[in-house]
């Protein structure tokens, strides 16, 4: 009887047949910190490929946006030539200062698929750029011509010189503030407002009709001024988030 027991226990703890494996408790903190990364890819994922990109194109529709100074109707201003040149310096200003990476950004180890979705994050960022800098700069006249020499030789200083990710973003804030103050503050004030005749405009402020004829000023409504400065600063929230490299570093 007993020897036929152990023949029983014995097979039924037989190696051959089939055992449920059970993680024991030194696996355990592992499964958990590769569910911790996923979850760190995916919402990197979704700020790198779905928010950014939806930023960068609030942000270019935006920055073409006026109010008319004559009935408030809403005007699209296209960029000039010179903001896609500006642009295009910017975006070599960020991979030279290392807040973007090239290869973050472009490598052979990534699908076809990831480097499409890399390439469209990059292009809605130059085309938010672009119009940014349409925002900043006067639409016509001599300020045009003025302004836009002034982001020149800035942006041309800032290629030589040594930046980190931070400094460079301090640096564009104050820039782009300065610009933003200059023509949404300083030249507004100086622009006579739409909607009434030329010689009503002479004999209530003949200053500012003189400014606005000499330097040519467009005139447009004082709610442009807050359109812009929605886009500024979504533009630099944009660039705040945006990753220097899309690869996953473990």
């Amino acid at each position: 009887m007993a020897k036929l027991k152990e023949s029983e226990i014995e097979a039924e703890i037989s190696p051959d047949e089939d055992t449920l494996e059970v993680p024991v408790a030194d696996q355990l903190p592992a499964v958990r910190e590769d569910e911790s990364v996923r979850q760190i890819a995916n919402r990197r994922s979704m700020r790198t490929y779905i928010y950014l990109p939806l930023i960068f194109l609030t942000v270019a529709l935006l920055g073409g946006l006026r109010l008319s100074g004559t009935d408030g109707s809403f005007i699209f201003v296209r960029p000039a030539l010179i903001c896609l040149i500006f642009a295009a310096i910017l975006l070599l200003l960020f991979f030279r200062a290392g807040m973007l990476r090239l290869d973050g950004w472009f490598t052979e180890e990534m699908t076809g698929t990831q480097t499409a979705a890399n390439g469209l994050v990059l292009v809605s960022l130059f085309a938010a750029a672009t119009q940014i800098f349409n925002s900043l700069i006067p639409e016509q006249g001599l300020t045009f011509w003025v302004v836009s020499f002034c982001f020149l030789w800035v942006l041309w200083n800032y290629l030589f010189a040594e930046f980190d990710p931070k400094r460079l973003l301090k640096s564009l804030g104050a820039m782009f503030g300065l610009a933003f103050v200059t023509k949404y503050m300083v030249l507004a004030n100086l622009t006579a407002p739409g909607g009434r005749s030329w010689l009503r405009s002479i004999i209530e402020n003949p200053a500012q009709e003189a400014a606005t004829w000499l330097l040519d000023l467009p005139r447009f409504s004082a709610g442009t001024g807050y359109i812009q400065f929605f886009a500024v600063m979504l533009f630099l929230l944009g660039l705040f988030l945006t990753p220097s490299s899309t690869r996953t570093e473990r």
